[in-house]
């Protein structure tokens, strides 16, 4: 380019560029001189965009005003990489601020790792990190490219767990899904009367101890100390004693059959009989009840505790305040005046379990697990309906109509007949759908009075009051800590429920390990799912509105 040369300074650290006027043919445009600068090995530099404006300007008026003169300027720099960290979330992590070289050098791994060291960087710091930005700088961003990344990260402090209750003695029912082993090849429930309730001085609950947490660090290599977990309270409900050796060890006062459920163990009172029949009339107890023989025709057991029957079930109302555990089988007809009831009821405040069943009229707020088959029943529950061992549920269900709130598992669902075999799950979902609406109302009206009781708060809060007014004052402030306090909950509880909404839908599916015949019907309000052929093993679940149907 005529008139113009360029060359460096400072041992090759400046860049200059050298304008003779009177050279010059024509324009020289800011972009002409900086398309001479991309020409040249000094391409990476850093311009001075300004500096090139300049001269353009320069030029213009030297030739508009005929005085031409050498104009001398810098125009661009040589720089290396420009690196700074950045300390965030309270020393919890550290950002590199990394500027590519322009015309200079990029540091080495080694290099970075060192200035990290000395900005105070201790522990977490991430050397394949630092490799990658490296690589990056080098190899993929032009010159001058602004580079932020988190190198460094702390550890959080883990809280230990409190003290937790381990039971000695499982529950009856977790005794019937897992039966005593008498050989590799199978299992005896001959023997289940005689292990399902414990002695007199029986351990049944212990409680560990609380974990002292582990400790935690900054990037900065200070350490972070955790809350030891707490020792919760133990409680001895009823037939149940502290032992005078150790109070982190509940033992049976009483001789019955040990429960626990919810963080409390008890042990009921136990009436054992052989039968139930009409000998030995209805049973009626406040306690526990088990059966070692079968329950006859139009037969009542009403308990409080659990019901185990080791025998065979027809026709009879059976009630419990706890699980109802059938070891063989159950059976019922239909009543003379209504073709949808049955006449064998199992009523149940916790699950029901029953090896066969058919002609049953289930209800219970748990689940209700099925040993081989269930058929022709109505089944109404707070949990989910299995049929076939827990680990591998392969057993029938079939003509059967069914309320549950969680998944369906068996091996074949539904009959070759086609008979149908109906499964609801609405009510858990719209149960949860109306408190979750009566929180979002609730937490509504005390959102508008939160914040128009602290725009007061906050007034009071900038005046001076006089003293015969701070009686007034602090039952003001406490009043709005109680209310703030309400807020948190009902705000934690709304979510809560959100989530409980959500987190249902990912239940409502029902799995068959064989096959599902025709006839199976899903709902889930007004969205429904119906078999019109037959399916391999496989799923049907609910997502996005839809029922959709997935093989294994």
């Amino acid at each position: 380019m005529d008139g113009v040369t360029l060359t460096l300074e400072d041992s090759g650290l400046f860049l200059r560029i050298r304008v003779d006027t009177s050279e010059v043919k024509g324009k020289l445009k800011a972009s002409d001189m900086l398309q001479l600068l991309q020409d040249s090995e000094q391409k990476d530099f850093l311009v001075f965009d300004g500096s090139l404006v300049k001269i353009e300007q320069e030029v213009h008026n030297a030739k508009e005003n005929n005085s031409h003169k050498i104009i001398d300027e810098r125009i661009a720099e040589k720089r290396d990489a420009e690196v700074q960290f950045v300390m965030l979330d309270s020393d919890m992590a550290a950002e590199i601020v990394m500027t590519t070289a322009q015309g200079g050098k990029n540091p080495a791994v080694i290099q970075l790792v060192k200035l990290a060291r000395k900005a105070g960087i201790r522990k977490g710091l991430g050397k394949n990190h630092l490799r990658r930005i490296v690589d990056r700088a080098n190899k993929e961003e032009p010159p001058g490219t602004v580079i932020r990344e988190i190198i460094a990260k702390g550890l959080p402090a883990r809280n230990g767990r409190p003290s937790r209750l381990s039971p000695l003695v499982p529950n009856a029912l977790e005794r019937i899904l897992q039966p005593q082993e008498v050989s590799k090849s199978r299992v005896d429930m001959r023997d289940l009367g005689d292990i399902i309730c414990v002695k007199a001085g029986t351990p049944v609950l212990q409680r560990l101890p609380p974990s002292d947490g582990r400790n935690g660090y900054t990037v900065r290599g200070e350490t972070l100390t955790p809350v030891a977990g707490e020792w919760l309270p133990i409680k001895a409900g009823s037939g149940i004693v502290v032992s005078p050796d150790d109070e982190n060890l509940l033992l049976a006062e009483i001789s019955g059959m040990p429960k626990f459920q919810n963080g409390d163990m008890w042990v009921d009172e136990t009436y054992i009989t052989k039968g139930v029949n009409v000998g030995t009339g209805n049973i009626n107890y406040e306690g526990a009840v088990i059966v070692n023989g079968d329950v006859t025709e139009k037969m009542i057991i009403i308990a409080t505790g659990d019901v185990t029957i080791n025998g065979f079930v027809e026709s009879a109302h059976i009630q419990a305040g706890g699980d109802i555990i059938i070891t063989q089988g159950a059976m019922g007809k239909q009543s003379d005046t209504d073709t949808t009831e049955y006449n064998t009821k199992l009523i149940a405040k916790g699950s029901v379990h029953v090896q066969h069943g058919q002609g049953l009229d289930i209800s219970c707020s748990g689940n209700v697990t099925v040993g081989k088959q269930l058929a022709h029943s109505r089944i109404v529950c707070g949990g989910g309906v299995i049929v076939g061992p827990m680990e591998n549920p392969n057993g029938n269900l079939f003509g059967c109509e069914i309320q549950c709130q969680d998944e369906i598992k068996a091996g074949v669902i539904g009959a070759v007949s086609g008979s149908n075999l109906f499964i609801d799950f609405s009510d858990g979902y719209n149960f949860l759908i109306e408190r979750k609406d009566e929180f979002e109302e609730l937490l509504k009206q005390l959102q508008n009075n939160y914040y128009r009781h602290k725009g007061k708060v906050d007034i009071i809060r900038k005046k001076r009051m006089p003293k015969e007014l701070s009686e007034k004052v602090n039952r003001i402030m406490s009043l709005y800590k109680g209310e703030e306090k309400l807020l948190d909950w009902v705000t934690k509880k709304t979510e809560a429920l959100r989530k409980a909404k959500d987190d249902y839908l990912l239940i409502t599916r029902m799995r068959a390990s064989k096959k599902i015949h025709p006839g199976v019907v899903l709902k889930l309000n007004n969205r429904t799912w119906k078999a019109d052929r037959e399916y391999a093993n496989g799923q049907v679940y609910y997502f996005e509105h839809q029922w959709h149907f997935k093989p294994d």
